[in-house]
């Protein structure tokens, strides 16, 4: 009956069920048909039927001045959403982890607003797995897979654990020579990663249950008490590369490393994908293949 009603807005507003139909694109037949329906549905006579005029009954008058508003609004939110996504402007909401945020993905971050000055970009970031739909964000940045049966998810890529430490403390304590030596350490662990299961280059596994002397629910923290000389610790590379690479941190044991973390996009299933968000997923997707081995 919505439908109908849409139709009959549009007759009144062509004054002519002919012109109507051009302008809907449908058969005349068509129009006419679903115009004495609504009439039937609602037992009134809505247009005088004559050749020479177009002219509205009471009744006529009457339902078009309650519907021609709502009508007009709906199809004018219609084109306002078909708009909103095809234009590469506008508002964006991602959800994301903070450390991968603040840290590797960074670069990354500054390229797209850049590249894309007409998207406003919100950036929600957080260590919480909070509700995504509640929030009304575009889409999110989850390490590991979701259980949640409303959301899509895509695997973008796995980001691996390493073990290191700082130069003074192997200077101090020594080098572990094998997995078993871990113990005479202090062994620093971030909450995010209280499993320490190793993977060597010949492919064998150890599950090695740290005993911990701190720990912490931040891995930035972690890895600043690791370059403080406190202890070795299993962390995500993405946070450490950069020391690596300084020389304030060492690979331990540089034949094993952790068990990859997968990190997916996440949106929701039932929300039609603006461009904006599909150009953002794609782009984070291409870093992902260009910076992490996945």
């Amino acid at each position: 009956m919505l439908d109908d009603i849409v139709l009959f807005v549009h007759i009144v507003n062509q004054q002519s069920l002919a012109a109507a139909a051009k302008a809907l694109d449908i058969p005349v037949a068509t129009v006419t048909r679903r115009l004495q329906r609504l009439e039937n549905s609602l037992r009134v006579s809505l247009i005088h039927r004559s050749a020479r005029r177009f002219e509205l009954t009471n009744e006529g008058e009457v339902y078009f001045r309650a519907y021609s508003h709502l009508v007009d609004q709906f199809e004018q939110t219609q084109r306002s959403l078909s708009d909103d996504l095809y234009e590469m402007r506008g508002s964006l909401k991602v959800m994301a982890p903070v450390n991968l945020s603040v840290g590797f993905l960074q670069p990354m971050w500054s390229r797209f607003i850049q590249e894309y000055p007409d998207i406003q970009l919100e950036l929600s970031l957080s260590n919480q797995m909070e509700d995504m739909i509640s929030e009304k964000a575009d889409f999110a940045i989850r390490v590991g897979p979701q259980q949640d049966s409303l959301l899509y998810q895509k695997r973008i890529g796995s980001i691996n654990t390493v073990l290191v430490a700082s130069p003074n403390y192997l200077v101090q304590h020594g080098s572990p020579g094998s997995i078993k030596d871990l113990k005479k350490h202090r062994l620093i662990g971030a909450k995010s990663i209280m499993r320490w299961t190793l993977v060597n280059d010949l492919c064998e596994t150890v599950n090695f249950p740290p005993v911990l002397s701190t720990l912490v629910n931040d891995v930035n923290l972690v890895a600043a008490f690791v370059r403080d000389d406190l202890g070795i610790s299993l962390l995500p590379v993405t946070e450490v590369q950069q020391y690596l690479d300084d020389g304030s941190l060492i690979r331990v044991l540089p034949s094993w490393q952790g068990i990859g973390r997968d990190v997916f996009l996440v949106w929701p299933s039932g929300r039609l994908m603006n461009m904006r968000a599909k150009q953002l997923m794609a782009y984070i997707e291409d870093f992902y293949q260009q910076d992490i081995l996945v």
